[in-house]
């Protein structure tokens, strides 16, 4: 299928992972709306950009950038040269710049406004780095490595040999997600042991990054951690893991509210929320996508489609309801 996305719906759905293609879904009636093919590699990351025109796709050794309207099947920009895998890439608010951060041990940014597609500014560590998150401020980039290390980029600092602040919760793991909520005043990571740590992050000055102050840890899973997010409105954080749920927390307590399970489901590797934070997207190794309840923890509609594991999804909603 190579055809039927409209950019400008409320709801925009795309899952990928290991059978080589990005798939976009209608994301209330589970119906698939169009199939892209991505030959190169297994796809690690999705990614919407601000205006919803361009999807991501970030793999080994490179980043596809697809027309979300257009029926070109073709990549429309080409971002090759990387050394190993891309785990994680975003865009700026205005989309003037997107960065990409992966086991090349390297935070980039890309100029998205060039003609010709150069990497601008880079950031390196000693490790892999297996997650990152822009801040809202949009001037701080947070980075997670493999060695444990949590790394503050501040994009304000002219001088990107080295970050402006690091921390390391536990020496002995390492960290595979990090999520600021959307307020600013929460940071939480997930590591491999499937422990939570959450931070109360401060206001960034002027010339100052923001500070990390430790709230609280939570041992959320038994099995290795994989993906954790804020709700839009803060009150939740869910986390994903190798144990096959997906477990909801209030924000206020740090209590779990939910733990989400289904027959069949095996690692989950990504998840996001809906606009009002009462429906969660999330993909499994199994080959599907679901839509839950976070309410009663009901699986409302399954994306099926995938011939291999699911391990990421790129979900943008702007109406106040599924």
């Amino acid at each position: 299928m190579t055809g039927g996305v409209d950019s400008s719906s409320d709801v925009l759905l795309a899952t990928s992972g290991y059978d080589h293609t990005i798939r976009f879904w209608q994301a209330h009636s589970g119906i698939s709306l169009r199939t892209l093919q991505h030959p190169d590699s297994q796809v690690n990351c999705l990614a919407f950009s601000p205006d919803r025109a361009i999807i991501a796709a970030a793999g080994h050794q490179h980043i596809r950038m697809y027309d979300v309207n257009a029926n070109n099947p073709n990549p429309i920009v080409n971002y090759d040269g990387m050394s190993k895998n891309v785990m994680e890439c975003g865009f700026q608010c205005d989309g003037q710049w997107m960065w990409t951060a992966g086991e090349d041990k390297t935070v980039k940014i890309w100029d998205l406004r060039a003609q010709r597609v150069a990497c601008q500014r880079m950031f390196q560590v000693d490790a892999p780095i297996n997650c990152a998150v822009l801040h809202p401020n949009q001037s701080e980039i947070i980075a997670g490595d493999a060695s444990g290390a949590i790394h503050i980029w501040d994009l304000r600092n002219d001088d990107d040999a080295g970050s402006v602040h690091m921390l390391k919760p536990d020496h002995e793991a390492s960290i595979q997600c990090l999520a600021i909520n959307q307020d600013a005043n929460y940071l939480a990571s997930i590591n491999n042991k499937g422990d939570i740590y959450v931070w109360s992050l401060s206001q960034s000055l002027a010339d100052q990054p923001c500070t990390l102050t430790p709230k609280t840890k939570v041992p959320a899973h038994d099995k290795y951690g994989l993906k954790c997010r804020f709700s839009p409105d803060s009150c939740l954080l869910a986390t994903t893991s190798a144990d096959s749920t997906i477990k909801i927390w209030n924000t206020a307590d740090w209590s779990l509210r939910q733990t989400l399970t289904a027959e069949s489901q095996r690692w989950v590797w990504d998840a996001q929320f809906s606009a009002d934070s009462n429906y969660i997207v999330t993909a499994s190794s199994d080959g599907n996508g679901r839509l839950w309840s976070v309410d009663d923890g009901d699986v409302r509609r399954t994306y099926s489609g995938h011939q291999k594991a699911i391990v990421c999804l790129a979900f943008h909603d702007k109406s106040p309801a599924i």
